[in-house]
């Protein structure tokens, strides 16, 4: 059956996504494997607990011009990503902590508590705990 393997997130370079990624948001490193003949690596992450079967985010260095005018506006200037967590709290407050830039405060809506963060290129994320019955819920 098909399913979502990756999702590719252009990047300026690989070091600096992966401290932010990684270091900041505690992501998973999944493969960091070198790709010689294309001048380029093969880097996947996921959020930390995430299951061993779930898509991954391909960190993608930039190679062309074209491509570095996308790097943090991927999705232009809306939400890109949605990270779900079990627990809005805890996670705000570390990424808070860890020094990640808020572009809208935690709210509570009808599908769950949120809030907009910018990673370090500018691509929006939403942090969100979705409300118990919500498809998303955990």
């Amino acid at each position: 059956m098909p399913h979502l393997a990756h999702v590719a997130l252009v990047v300026r370079d690989y070091e600096e996504a992966l401290a932010f990624y990684v270091g900041k948001l505690g992501f998973e490193l999944v493969e960091d494997s070198c790709q010689p003949e294309q001048d380029k690596r093969w880097v996947t992450i996921r959020p930390p607990g995430a299951s061993g079967d779930a898509a991954t985010i391909l960190l993608a260095r930039a190679a062309t011009a074209e491509q570095q005018l996308v790097v943090g506006d991927q999705a232009g200037g809306r939400v890109f990503l949605f990270l779900a967590t079990d627990d809005f709290d805890r996670d705000f407050t570390a990424y808070t902590a860890a020094g990640v830039e808020w572009a809208r405060p935690p709210a509570v809506q009808p599908y769950g508590k949120v809030a907009v963060f910018l990673d370090l290129y500018g691509n929006r994320w939403d942090l969100i705990e979705f409300a118990p019955g919500h498809p998303g819920a955990a």
